[in-house]
């Protein structure tokens, strides 16, 4: 009796331990986190996962096809921005540019981050926008230390694609202003292979154009106001979306007024110190006038080196044809006062020209016949035994010869042709500063006052 109630009691005590024991390990169990209840995926696992040859993943394919169109949201971020150049009218500049689109085969929920930065290795395993620069006339991509690129997948299937390039763009440039010019200067951002049913590209819809706060230029000012817009293209194979922004860069014409204005400036002066001069001086007078013409004409063609062959006026064509022409009246002008200070000299020849053909004309007609009225008679006789009457006997005596110019009549007369000429020089003293300066008041006032303000207007 004794050794089966010993028996009871020891399985009775085993299956109260074991009943205990049991239930620790389920409230163990059930205390165990959740992120631990299964095996965690590997990085490599996941990425082979998602977009690997093993997800069904297809690059060649884009997102909801055959469904609505993917709109990609674009914006740039402008590092540098410089080499405006003239002659063959483009500009470069250094951008990181930014897509970002919803691609719903990439979304997970697996991977506890929100975010995955790959690497640019990877750009080749998803589909992206086949975006290219419209207006490009040269580009690269930046390969130092690695590929400036940036791959970003988000939970939700969004993908951020950025790249660092750096772009050669064409401006055409309007150059009647030049150099008090405004340039509007466009970046075009077209699909070249999806059509809109496919792809359609958008701004970012705050900041979409950011510019780095040190950016500057050495001749322009960029405006802070950007206009943001679209450019839809229509080819005959079929409507590519495209968006623009444009750049209104303001030209600064400190270096054009140290290096074409001033320097023009002072030459059209300096012609005008010919004047000054001694009439007499003709070395001086006529090597000063050829030297400002030389050195104009030289200044013209140095300003128009940079600039391209258009056929209409610029606003520094305009100036320098006009101090041209003033270096070259100035030298015209000593011309007109050496004329007219030597035509005394040619009065004075002209006077015993006009003498020397009378004392001729007068000696051919007493050659001709004799004339009797001392003794009065009716009739002459020529040597030839004509009769002469009476009424060409007693013709008028021929008018008297003009009087012999005398040293002090070519005095008087040299002393006022000489005045007249200093009068020239006189009167070209005030006519040539005065007209210079009205011609400055309205070129400055044109092109300053009107013509900036038009412009402003159609900005």
């Amino acid at each position: 009796m004794l050794p089966q109630v010993i028996r009871i009691l020891y399985v009775l005590s085993f299956c109260f331990f074991q009943g205990g024991f049991i239930r620790l390990s389920s409230c163990k169990e059930e205390i165990k986190p959740p992120g631990r209840s299964g095996p965690q995926l590997s990085p490599s696992d996941f990425l082979d996962k998602l977009m690997g040859r093993t997800s069904g993943y297809d690059a060649r394919i884009r997102p909801n096809f055959k469904g609505p169109a993917v709109n990609v949201t674009c914006n740039i971020f402008i590092n540098s921005f410089g080499s405006i150049t003239e002659t063959t009218m483009d500009y470069r500049l250094n951008v990181f540019l930014r897509q970002n689109w919803n691609d719903p085969r990439l979304a997970y929920s697996e991977y506890p981050d929100d975010s995955l930065d790959l690497d640019p290795s990877m750009l080749d395993s998803i589909w992206k926008p086949d975006l290219f620069f419209a207006n490009e006339k040269g580009a690269n991509f930046h390969e130092v230390t690695t590929d400036n690129k940036l791959l970003r997948i988000f939970q939700d299937g969004s993908v951020l694609y950025s790249i660092r390039l750096t772009l050669v763009l064409s401006c055409p440039m309007d150059l009647k202003n030049f150099p008090m010019d405004i340039q509007t200067c466009t970046m075009q951002l077209e699909s070249f292979g999806y059509t809109m049913n496919d792809l359609i590209f958008e701004w970012l819809s705050e900041n979409p154009v950011q510019v780095a706060d040190d950016l500057t230029l050495p001749q322009f000012v960029l405006k802070e106001e950007k206009d943001l817009g679209y450019c839809t293209k229509h080819y005959n194979t079929g409507k590519f979306t495209c968006i623009e922004v444009k750049f209104h860069l303001e030209r600064q014409m400190g270096y054009y007024l140290i290096q074409m204005y001033i320097p023009s400036l002072l030459i059209v002066i300096l012609s005008w110190v010919s004047f000054w001069i001694n009439m007499d001086a003709a070395p001086a007078r006529v090597g000063l006038g050829i030297t400002t013409v030389l050195t104009m004409t030289t200044q013209s063609s140095g300003s128009r080196a940079s600039l391209p062959k258009v056929s209409y006026v610029k606003a520094i064509d305009i100036w320098m044809a006009v101090c041209l022409l003033f270096v070259f009246a100035a030298l015209l002008e000593y011309a007109a006062v050496n004329f007219v200070s030597r035509q005394h000299k040619e009065f004075i020849r002209l006077r015993k020209r006009q003498r020397q053909q009378r004392m001729e004309d007068e000696m051919v007609r007493d050659s001709r016949g004799f004339y009797f009225r001392g003794y009065g008679l009716g009739h002459c006789l020529q040597k030839d035994g004509t009769a002469v009457g009476p009424a060409t006997v007693f013709a008028p005596p021929p008018p008297p010869l003009p009087p012999p110019v005398t040293l002090y009549d070519g005095e008087v007369l040299h002393k006022r042709f000489v005045d007249r000429a200093k009068r020239i020089d006189t009167i070209s003293r005030a006519v040539f500063p005065l007209s210079f300066l009205v011609f400055n008041i309205f070129y400055w006032f044109t092109y300053k006052v009107l013509r900036h303000e038009d412009i402003h207007a159609n900005l």
